[in-house]
């Protein structure tokens, strides 16, 4: 037995030769991957919006830009899972029809602030511009840094359309007509002005589908 001949791929042959184990260990996770994958591109709820939500206008998008370059979707997640305390907290749970215009995903995974994927509507304008001014004049705890140069910064030389058209090569239904109005909504728009447009739209169009999908899925 002790002379017995092992087979090719037997297990003692993944087990004493780490090659052949990092190349089956990627084989079985690839697999895996690409079962829970390749399904969602042919689903009509992962590729279709969700009724009611269009792209960003001018300057929600140029508002978007800036929220990445501050770094807001460090310390801010813009999703809401199924869980009854996030749904009671945040609104109804996020429906991945949601994103499909948003490039990249601005989902996030960490919560030094609350999640803002329902912000929209919550507050005021000037309540927004006044938590990026200073947030602890409305939140004495809060550790948010303030941003008051947004204040201060036109976004007027934006140039939203070569944003447009990228994102329209992308899939996202830009039509020429709002191309070509873009950099019109940006004239006298500060950089405050966008981030506060872009934080008021969040979660506001898919709201409603939502919350009826959150409904249906408690009876």
């Amino acid at each position: 037995m002790a002379n017995e001949k092992k087979k090719f791929f037997s297990h003692d042959t993944l087990e004493t030769n780490i090659g052949w184990m990092i190349i089956a260990s990627i084989l079985v996770v690839s697999f895996a991957g690409l079962v829970q994958i390749v399904p969602l591109f042919f689903q009509h709820s992962t590729t279709q919006p969700t009724e009611g939500v269009k792209p960003y206008e001018a300057l929600q998008l140029v508002g978007r830009d800036l929220y990445i370059r501050e770094g807001c979707v460090g310390c801010h997640s813009q999703q809401i899972r199924m869980l009854q305390s996030e749904v009671q907290r945040y609104g109804p749970y996020s429906l991945a029809g949601e994103f499909v215009y948003d490039y990249p995903f601005l989902w996030g995974s960490k919560r030094t602030g609350p999640d803002l994927a329902r912000v929209g509507g919550r507050y005021s304008d000037e309540w927004h511009r006044v938590h990026l001014r200073n947030p602890r004049d409305l939140v004495k705890e809060s550790n948010m840094p303030a941003y008051p140069w947004l204040a201060q910064n036109t976004v007027e030389g934006a140039d939203v359309q070569a944003r447009m058209r990228a994102l329209r090569v992308l899939g996202v239904p830009y039509t020429d007509e709002q191309i070509e109005t873009a950099p019109a909504q940006l004239k006298g728009k500060t950089e405050e002005d966008a981030m506060v447009a872009y934080l008021q739209s969040l979660g506001v169009a898919g709201r409603e589908a939502a919350a009826k999908a959150v409904a249906e899925g408690s009876r």
